[in-house]
C-alpha cells in the first residue's frame, strides 16, 4: 500500500483540492493517507474531507488522522508539505511590523521583510522534519508546497541533501492558462516553456504549432487600456518576458513599485492584500470545523492543475509528463548560480528527471540574480546561525532597499525579531548592535 503524508492536513481547503486531485486518478495502486495537524480541529477537518472525498470517489484508500508527526512520517512513501508557520497571527505580523516602518506589501510570502520572516519561522520545522523522514522513511519524497518556496528548498538542499525533494507551486500553469484564455486560444492546443525562480519565472515560449502567440498578447493589450494597468504587464511590456505570477507578487519582488504612490495607483496594486485572503481561509477552515463530520465533496470548478497528485500517479504508474519545479540548478540555468533554487521544467515519470533551459534572456536573468541573493543571504542565516545575514538580507532585498535607509532596516529587523520571538531559531532571536 502506498503511504500518503500531508504534513500541515488543517489547510483543509488545500488538502480537499490534492486529495480530490489525487484521487482522480483510477490507475492508482491501495493507498494510505496520513494526515498531520498540530490543532485537533483542524486535523479532524481534514479527516472528515478525506473521507468523504474517499467515498465520492470510490477509491481503494485508507485514511489515517494523527497529530504525532513521527508517526506519520514512519514508511511514507510520499510527504506533502502545506504548513504555514504560526499561521495567520505570524502573517499579520509580517505586514503591520513591515508597515509601520513603511515598507508596503502585498503577498509577503516569498521576499521582501515578509517572506524572509516567514523562512525564518519555517526553517526550523523543515529541519525537524526531513531530519525524520531520513530515519523514518529514507526513500520518501518530499513535495513541498509551503512558501516562500526558493528559501525552503535551497535551506533543505543546503541542510538535507539526501532528502528528495521539490517544490511545487501551480503559477505557471495558471499563467499559460489565464494568458491562452485571453487571446482566445484553448490550452490543449498550447505549448509553452518557462524557467527563472518560483514567483518570477518566464513564459520564455509560448506557441500553438509553430504560431508564437506573443503577437496575439500584443494586441490584445493594445486593445485593452486596464491591462496596461497591472503590474505584470507593465513587466512584460518593458522586459520582452511575461512573468509567471501575479502582478500582486511580482510587485514586490523589483524596486520599482511599492514605495511610489503614484505607481500603486496607476498599476492599481491591492496592498496588503494576502491579509484579507489569510482572514477568509481561516475563517472558512472555521466555520467547516463548526459544521461538524457531514462535510460535503466539492467538485472543483475547473481541471487538476496541482502538481503533487501528477507526481504521485506518474512515479507509482510510469506515466511520463513535464511539470514545473524548484529545484537545485544544477545544470539547468547557466546564468544563474550553481545550486541555487531555481524552477525549469521537470520530466516525471518512473524517475525525476530535471531538464537543462540553457541561458535566460539576460535582463531576466539580472533580476533572478537580485532575487536569489536574498533567497542565499536567508539560507545562510539560518544554517550559519548568523542573526547579521539577515539585516544584509533586508538590505539587498529590492522592495526593502528602496524604501528604507540601512538604519532602519536594521532596525526593522530587530523589531520583526523581537515580534516573531520563540517562532524563530534561537541563535536568530538577537538584535545586532553596531558598535
Amino acid at each position: 500500500m502506498t503511504r500518503i503524508v500531508f504534513i500541515g492536513a488543517g489547510s483543509a481547503v488545500f488538502t480537499r483540492q490534492l486529495l480530490r486531485d489525487l484521487l482522480t486518478f483510477d490507475d492508482l495502486p491501495p493507498l494510505e493517507l496520513v494526515l498531520h495537524d498540530i490543532d485537533p480541529d483542524r486535523l479532524r477537518l481534514a479527516e472528515w474531507v478525506a473521507q468523504a472525498t474517499v467515498r465520492h470517489h470510490g477509491r481503494s484508500a485508507t485514511v489515517v488522522a494523527t497529530e504525532d508527526r513521527r508517526r506519520a512520517v514512519a514508511g511514507a512513501d510520499f510527504v506533502i508539505n502545506t504548513v504555514n508557520i504560526g499561521g495567520h497571527a505570524a502573517t499579520v505580523t509580517d505586514f503591520d511590523v513591515p508597515e509601520s516602518f513603511g515598507v508596503r506589501q502585498t503577498i509577503g510570502d516569498t521576499l521582501g521583510v515578509g517572506g524572509v520572516f516567514r523562512a525564518l519561522r519555517t526553517f526550523p520545522f523543515l529541519d525537524a522534519l526531513a531530519a525524520e523522514m531520513s530515519e523514518l522513511a529514507p526513500d520518501a519524497w518530499l513535495l513541498n508546497y509551503t512558501n516562500p518556496m526558493a528559501m525552503n528548498v535551497g535551506y533543505l538542499a543546503r541542510r538535507h541533501p539526501e532528502v528528495r525533494t521539490l517544490g511545487l507551486c501551480h503559477s505557471v500553469h495558471w499563467t499559460v492558462h489565464d494568458l491562452s484564455r485571453l487571446v482566445g486560444v484553448p490550452l490543449d492546443e498550447v505549448t509553452y516553456r518557462s524557467a527563472g525562480v518560483n514567483h518570477q519565472a518566464w513564459v520564455l515560449d509560448w506557441r500553438r504549432g509553430e504560431e508564437d502567440l506573443y503577437p496575439l498578447l500584443d494586441r490584445a493589450i493594445a486593445a485593452d487600456p486596464g491591462l496596461r494597468r497591472r503590474v505584470r504587464v507593465d513587466m512584460y511590456r518593458r522586459l520582452g518576458y511575461y512573468p509567471t505570477e501575479t502582478s500582486e507578487h511580482s510587485s514586490e519582488y523589483v524596486p520599482w513599485y511599492l514605495h511610489d504612490d503614484a505607481e500603486v495607483e496607476r498599476l492599481r496594486i491591492p496592498l496588503r492584500d494576502y491579509v484579507g485572503i489569510s482572514a477568509a481561509n481561516a475563517e472558512e477552515v472555521e466555520g467547516l470545523v463548526r459544521g461538524g463530520p457531514d462535510v460535503p465533496y466539492v467538485e472543483p470548478p475547473e481541471q487538476a492543475a496541482e502538481y503533487a497528485p501528477q507526481v504521485i500517479h506518474s512515479l507509482l504508474t510510469g506515466t511520463t509528463r513535464e511539470i514545473q519545479a524548484t529545484v537545485p540548478n544544477l545544470g539547468l540555468i547557466d546564468n544563474l548560480p550553481a545550486g541555487a533554487p531555481v524552477e525549469a521544467p521537470v520530466v516525471v515519470g518512473a524517475e525525476v528527471r530535471p531538464t537543462p533551459v540553457g541561458e535566460l534572456p539576460a535582463q531576466c536573468a539580472a533580476l533572478n540574480s537580485a532575487f536569489l541573493q536574498v533567497v542565499e543571504l536567508t539560507v545562510r542565516a539560518a544554517v550559519e546561525e548568523r542573526p547579521e545575514l539577515v539585516r544584509q538580507a533586508l538590505m539587498v532585498d529590492p522592495n526593502t532597499a528602496a524604501t528604507l535607509d540601512v538604519g532602519r532596516i536594521w532596525a526593522l529587523a530587530d523589531a520583526m525579531v523581537a515580534a516573531h520571538g520563540d517562532l524563530l531559531a534561537p541563535p536568530l532571536r538577537v538584535a545586532v548592535p553596531l558598535d
